[in-house]
């Protein structure tokens, strides 16, 4: 699940989270990984201009800084950027950040990347967002070479260049995943072909079959070798019947009910969704968090 707090646009964030802190994210995330669940999930803004404010908020918590904080509150619960922009930043800042946050969690980062999307974030740290694509293209190469086993990594490419800088710690993994998230062709294409895995940005269930059948096309006419993980974000769930709006896209029922709903993504092709519940409370949303993991999950 995508953790709430520590990002807060209008499309998804509940009310209770504008005065939600530090305490209801450890609580949450701890609740999540007593449930079983796979992954916590913190997403990256570093700037939001005025004129996207009012949608997008400006509560964008630091995805690094966030998901370390809960490594420690945690014990198995992997945690993944969904998704880091890491066009920003040089790869080599980006590795020494995360490897840190893998050496310390014993191993459980997810990379998620992401091209991005507001164009003034870009100009204000002096990145073309124009060339914002092939930016990330290089990234992923690099971040392949900066997130390895080898203490002084080297890269060799257009935009960066490195050979005979160490950098430890390693990560705890001898490979970290890295899903590629976004939904454009260009973004399919990128996960398919450099990505371990593709976190689609809300595509609907009628898309998904024709996404995921493009990936499987371009991965075997590349040869791409290795495991690979689709991914997808689910309607919004309530688990039982609700007492209260929870809004007309919202799968609600009993858990069987539930877990027959979202078995469809597994027979498409999916391996891994993304949940959000809606709340009116952090006890309201633990208490949903534990219903699931003890109740749907099962059925899944």
């Amino acid at each position: 699940m995508q953790l709430p707090v520590q990002s807060q646009s209008t499309l998804y964030a509940e009310g209770w989270e504008a005065e939600a802190g530090p305490d209801d994210l450890l609580e949450i995330a701890r609740a999540a990984d007593r449930a079983g669940f796979d992954y916590l999930a913190g997403c990256d803004h570093v700037a939001i201009p005025r004129r996207l404010a009012a949608a997008m908020s400006t509560v964008w918590y630091d995805p690094v800084a966030t998901l370390a904080f809960l490594a420690a509150a945690t014990e198995h619960v992997r945690l993944l950027s969904h998704v880091a922009i890491v066009g920003l930043r040089h790869p080599l800042l980006t590795a020494k950040q995360y490897a840190t946050l893998d050496h310390l969690s014993g191993g459980r980062l997810i990379l998620g990347v992401g091209a991005g999307h507001v164009q003034e974030e870009f100009e204000a740290l002096g990145v073309d967002f124009r060339q914002r694509g092939p930016v990330l293209d290089e990234c992923l190469d690099a971040l392949r070479a900066a997130l390895g086993p080898e203490e002084f990594p080297k890269h060799h490419g257009k935009l960066y260049d490195f050979e005979g800088l160490g950098q430890r710690p390693r990560p705890a993994q001898d490979r970290v995943p890295v899903w590629v998230g976004g939904s454009s062709p260009a973004a399919v294409r990128r996960a398919a072909l450099k990505g371990d895995g593709w976190l689609p940005q809300g595509d609907p269930r009628d898309r998904l079959p024709a996404q995921i059948a493009r990936i499987r096309q371009l991965r075997e006419e590349a040869r791409v070798q290795g495991p690979f993980t689709v991914g997808a974000i689910v309607e919004p769930l309530h688990v039982g019947t609700p007492r209260w709006e929870v809004g007309r896209r919202t799968l609600t029922g009993e858990p069987r009910e539930l877990a027959e709903s979202l078995r469809a993504y597994r027979a498409m092709g999916v391996h891994q969704i993304q949940v959000r519940f809606r709340s009116r409370s952090r006890g309201e949303l633990i208490d949903q968090i534990a219903a699931f993991g003890a109740e749907v999950a099962p059925e899944l």
